[in-house]
C-alpha cells in the first residue's frame, strides 16, 4: 500500500471501536480467554503522522490528557512500526506524531487504533508496499484490537478476539459516550471477573470453551434496528468494571432514564457508550448528560478502518 509518491511524511486515521456484545470464555492454561465479540468502529479517531528519521520515537497531541502515555519502546505504535521494519528489511526509523481523541485505557481501543495507523502510514512512508493480508498478519501480533481496527466497519471477533469476520450491517447507530476521567487496566478488570466466577460459581453457569456471538445481536446489525441492538447489547466484562468502578453503574442508569435506548460499558470500560434511536434523540441526551456534568461524545457507526489521508 504505497502513496503514489515518495513524500516527507504520510499522515493515517483509524477509529475506535465499542464492543456491541462481548461473552468471555473460561480461564485458560495460558491466562487467556477465549473470546466471542461484536465491534463497532466508530467516528473517534485517531490521526497519525510519520515523519522519515533515523531512529523510532512517538509525541501526543489532542484534546485529551497523554502525560500518562509511554513514548519508548513499549508503546504500541513504536512496536507496530519496529515490526514493520523488521517484516520488510527497512533500516531507518520514524518519527510518529499522534493525535489522540480515543479516550486511554477506555475499553474503545485507542492504542490499537494508534498501531494499526502506524502500520499503514509507515508502509506508506517507506514504500514497504505490503498487501493488505500482510499487514493484517502483523497487526493480529500486535493485539486483539488491531486488526479491527485496520478493517473497520462492522465484525464478528473470535478467538482472542482477533480472528475477524465482516458482518453484515446496515444504516447508522448513533451512539453518546459518557468518557470517564480515569482508566481501566484491562487485565485487572480480565481478573475481577474470573474472581467473581470463581466466588460465584455454585450459582451462575460456567463460563463456555468456546462462547458465540448471540443470533439477535447479528440479526439487529443485518436490520440496522437500534432497538433491536439496544435489546441485545451484552458485555460480560461490565460487572467487572462496575465492581471495580461502582460510579459507572449510576452514570448508566442516567443515560437511560435521559431517553437512551440502553448503555454497555465498552469492552474493559470505562466508557459507557448509549445507544440512541435517532440522531435527534442522541443530540438532546449529549446536551442532557453534559448538562449533569459528565463528558461526553456524539459519535456514529459503523465507520471505515484505517485509511490514508493526503493533506
Amino acid at each position: 500500500m504505497t502513496a503514489p509518491l515518495a513524500q516527507a511524511f504520510a499522515h493515517a486515521r483509524a477509529p475506535g471501536k465499542i464492543n456491541v456484545f462481548l461473552k468471555v470464555g473460561e480461564l485458560m492454561d495460558d491466562g487467556y480467554h477465549d473470546l466471542a465479540t461484536a465491534f463497532q468502529a466508530v467516528s473517534l479517531y485517531e490521526d497519525v503522522r510519520a515523519y522519515r528519521a533515523p531512529d523510532f520515537s512517538v509525541t501526543f497531541s489532542g484534546p485529551i490528557d497523554t502525560s500518562s502515555l509511554a513514548v519508548d519502546g513499549s508503546n504500541l505504535a513504536i512496536k507496530a512500526a519496529r515490526m514493520l521494519a523488521r517484516k520488510t528489511g527497512y533500516r531507518g526509523g520514524v518519527r510518529l506524531e499522534i493525535e489522540k481523541h480515543v479516550p486511554i485505557a477506555g475499553g474503545m481501543g485507542g492504542g490499537s487504533a494508534d498501531a494499526a495507523a502506524t502500520l499503514l502510514a509507515c508502509d506508506a512512508l517507506w514504500e514497504t508496499d505490503l498487501s493488505r493480508d500482510e499487514l493484517l498478519a502483523l497487526a493480529a501480533k500486535l493485539g486483539a484490537d488491531v486488526p479491527f481496527a485496520m478493517t473497520g466497519g462492522t465484525a464478528i471477533g473470535t478467538g482472542k478476539g482477533d480472528r475477524l469476520s465482516p458482518a453484515l450491517a446496515k444504516g447508522t447507530f448513533h451512539w453518546v459516550l459518557a468518557i470517564a476521567e480515569f482508566g481501566m487496566s484491562t487485565p485487572d478488570v480480565y481478573r475481577a471477573l474470573d474472581e467473581h466466577r470463581e466466588r460465584h460459581a455454585q450459582d451462575i453457569f460456567p463460563a463456555a470453551a468456546q462462547p458465540a456471538v448471540d443470533s439477535e445481536v447479528l440479526q439487529a446489525l443485518r436490520a440496522g434496528d437500534a432497538r433491536l441492538l439496544a435489546d441485545a447489547l451484552h458485555n460480560d466484562l461490565q460487572a467487572a468494571a462496575l465492581h471495580l468502578a461502582p460510579g459507572l453503574g449510576g452514570i448508566l442508569e442516567l443515560g437511560e432514564q435521559m431517553g437512551a435506548l440502553a448503555g454497555i460499558v465498552s469492552g474493559s470500560g470505562p466508557t459507557v457508550a448509549f445507544l440512541a434511536p435517532d440522531a435527534d434523540t442522541a443530540l438532546e441526551l449529549q446536551v442532557s448528560l453534559s448538562a449533569s456534568r459528565l463528558h461526553v461524545l456524539r459519535v456514529t457507526g459503523p465507520v471505515h478502518g484505517a485509511r490514508l489521508l493526503h493533506d
